[in-house]
């Protein structure tokens, strides 16, 4: 029976600058570093969060499209916070790049997209107080 979800991978053309990005500006703290002559593991993770997104060097696929890739869309990385409109600003003055000017609200909580330095979609969510049973 599976029990976790471990890693999620990201491509990314320099690891050093995308660890300098989910740590120093989106706050998340780093978790193995271990290189190795197959590639440096590097992954992050949120403060008490099991799942890690692994940082993995792939230059040419590093925030392509799918469809070069797999031929199919990938989905964001998906992270939580319990205030996204506080983090927004945190992040923002951080230097993180985002599709708007501000979180919006949609049917399931607060949304907001990020961009990593590799193009790779970084979506960040609010829960509505419906969907976390808190109202």
């Amino acid at each position: 029976m599976l029990t976790n979800v471990m890693y999620v991978t990201l491509y990314v053309t320099d690891q050093d600058r995308a660890l300098r990005f989910y740590t120093e500006q989106l706050g998340l703290e780093k978790r193995i570093d271990f290189p190795n002559p197959g590639g440096r593991f590097l992954t992050v993770g949120a403060p008490g969060s099991p799942v890690e997104i692994l940082l993995w060097t792939h230059a040419a696929a590093a925030g392509q499209p799918a469809e070069v890739l797999l031929g199919a869309t990938p989905g964001p990385v998906v992270l939580e916070s319990d205030d996204l409109r506080e983090d927004f600003k945190v992040f923002r003055d951080r230097g993180v790049i985002f599709d708007k000017p501000e979180p919006e609200d949609y049917g399931f909580g607060i949304r907001i997209e990020a961009v990593d330095p590799d193009g790779n979609c970084i979506s960040l969510r609010e829960r509505s107080r419906a969907s976390r049973g808190d109202g």
